[in-house]
C-alpha cells in the first residue's frame, strides 16, 4: 500500500482526543480522592559534624592542592633542603632559563645591557 492510500483509508485526523471539560476540575478532584494526611514538622539541630564539616573539606582541599602543587615541582627532591651554596646555582640556573626563553642573541643581549640612555 502506499502513502496515499493508507491516508483515504484512516484518515488524517488526530485520533487522540480528550473529553470536553476533561482539564478543567482534575485537580480539585484528584485532590479530593487524595487521603488527608498531618503535615509532621520537626526541629532537629544539626550536629557537630554538620557544622564542621565544610570546614574540615575546605581543609582537606587545601592540603591536597599544596601536596600537588609540592609533588609537580620541578624541583622537588625528596627529602634534599636548599642550602646558602645552592641559592647562587639555583640563581644563575633561573637566569639561564629566562635568557634562553627570551630569544635574544649575544649581540642583541650586549646592546640591551650597555644602552645608557639615562
Amino acid at each position: 500500500m502506499t502513502e496515499e492510500q493508507l491516508k483515504k483509508r484512516i484518515g488524517t485526523e488526530n485520533p487522540f482526543r480528550v473529553p470536553e471539560g476533561y482539564f478543567e476540575g482534575f485537580t480539585s478532584g484528584l485532590m479530593e480522592h487524595l487521603p488527608e494526611k498531618e503535615r509532621v514538622v520537626t526541629n532537629r539541630t544539626p550536629t557537630m559534624w554538620e557544622k564542621i564539616r565544610p570546614l574540615v573539606y575546605m581543609a582537606a582541599m587545601f592540603v591536597g592542592a599544596m601536596l600537588i602543587i609540592r609533588i609537580a615541582s620541578t624541583h622537588y627532591v625528596p627529602g634534599q633542603e636548599t642550602t646558602g651554596n645552592e641559592d647562587i646555582d639555583k640563581e644563575m640556573e633561573y637566569i639561564n632559563m629566562a635568557m634562553e626563553n627570551s630569544m635574544l642573541d649575544d649581540y642583541s643581549l650586549y646592546v640591551y645591557l650597555t644602552n645608557d640612555d639615562e
